[in-house]
């Protein structure tokens, strides 16, 4: 049986970023992956700026900081000035107005008075060249790139695409993930349950993990424990760039789904991984199409998806750190635990002031979905029996973000 690390690089193997295709600028690409190198049409700023409400001043004028100059015109942010700055001259200049030619420094508006006659009386230290002065192409230079691809785009780096023009890029696609859910004892719900069904949790909850991963899911539905509609629905899916499938993956009379998959001419790489909930997960490909079949169970289904399938989501949508991500935590309290395999277990995750803290939470097992609205995070587990003290370092696998 394999290893989960090893059931990840056979996964990750077959993972391949998706074809970059152009697309308008939107905030519905954010997070997505950036294609291409963006370069800078102009240089920003555009022109040597004040930082600061003042007087722009020649700093040869002001070898002691205190003099009175002639006020010789006033420029505010969008306009142009029309005089150059000559010797014993002032230019009234506003927070992002351009500073006009000869001027090389800015005194804020707080060290100075008005004088008689259009004259300002300056008091203050003596101002060195560049003083309260953003310079030409301080920020960014024409032809400079600064945009990288492989760039995630932030709210940050939409406010950069719109400085140097750009109206469209060209991004990696979010993959299109179809979940099917299989099973004659689930029903969705809105429907009520008779008395050997339970309503389907699998489904939404693998959409919502989906999304958050980056992907966007597609939902088939449930199929039932029915060779023929299995086949048809698996059809169906395979035209995704992902498979996810729940439950029918275990060893039982109706667990279908291994059988239909390889007679449709899917590749298995893995049926079976030595971990804790989750062992009996699936993993082939289908021509491109990665294919995950996820037990029944919702907790073994939510880190089956976690471990295996949002790495594989991240890296087909360009992200160079695939994950899972894990941290280094220290327990909050005392915690025993016996496991024959692998486990990943229910925990808070917090930050605190000297780092990560972890809080087990109480879990009875692989359908105890509920837990999990108190957890955030897996404590791994290694196979053997555990006394672990409070204060006790463990590592964790983080499932909320990927800082």
């Amino acid at each position: 049986m394999l290893s989960v690390s090893e059931a990840q690089s056979l996964v990750l193997a077959k993972a391949r970023a998706l074809s970059a295709v152009p697309a308008p600028i939107s905030h519905e690409l954010l997070g997505q992956v950036l294609a291409e190198d963006v370069v800078s049409d102009i240089d920003m700023p555009p022109f040597d700026k004040s930082l600061m409400d003042g007087f722009a001043v020649r700093s040869a004028d002001l070898p002691e900081g205190k003099a009175t100059l002639a006020v010789n015109e006033e420029v505010t942010a969008g306009l142009t000035p029309k005089l150059p700055l000559m010797p014993g001259q002032a230019t009234k200049i506003m927070t992002g107005a351009p500073l006009p030619a000869g001027a090389d420094a800015v005194v804020m508006i707080e060290r100075t008075r008005p004088g008689t006659n259009g004259r300002v009386e300056i008091d203050d230290k003596p101002p060195r060249p560049g003083q309260n002065v953003m310079s030409r192409g301080r920020e960014m230079r024409k032809g400079e790139v600064v945009l990288s691809a492989g760039t995630v785009l932030r709210p940050q780096e939409f406010g950069v695409l719109a400085t140097v023009g750009r109206t469209t890029m060209t991004v990696v696609p979010r993959p299109r993930v179809a979940i099917l859910c299989t099973g004659d004892e689930i029903v969705d719900a809105q429907e009520k349950p008779e008395s050997s069904q339970i309503r389907n949790g699998n489904g939404p909850m693998l959409q919502a993990q989906v999304t958050r991963a980056g992907g966007i899911p597609r939902y088939l539905g449930i199929a039932r424990d029915r060779a023929e509609e299995l086949r048809t629905r698996i059809k169906e899916g395979l035209q995704s760039d992902l498979l996810v499938l729940s439950g029918g993956v275990s060893a039982g009379k109706l667990d279908l789904v291994p059988g239909v998959l390889q007679e449709l001419g899917v590749q298995v790489h893995f049926h079976k991984v030595e971990m804790k909930p989750g062992k009996p997960v699936f993993f082939g490909t289908w021509d491109q199409t990665l294919v995950f079949g996820l037990p029944g169970n919702p907790v073994s289904a939510l880190v089956c998806f976690e471990l295996f399938v949002r790495p594989a989501i991240r890296r087909l949508a360009g992200h160079a750190r695939s994950g899972p991500f894990f941290v280094e935590a220290s327990l909050t309290e005392n915690f025993a635990y016996k496991t024959d395999r692998p486990t990943y277990y229910p925990a808070w995750l917090a930050w605190e002031e000297k780092g990560y803290h972890a809080r087990p939470v109480p879990w009875f097992g692989s359908p105890d979905l509920r837990a999990l609205t108190r957890a955030n995070a897996f404590i791994f587990i290694a196979a053997g029996e555990h006394r672990l003290p409070s204060g006790q370092l463990v590592s964790v696998m983080k499932t909320e973000d990927e800082s």
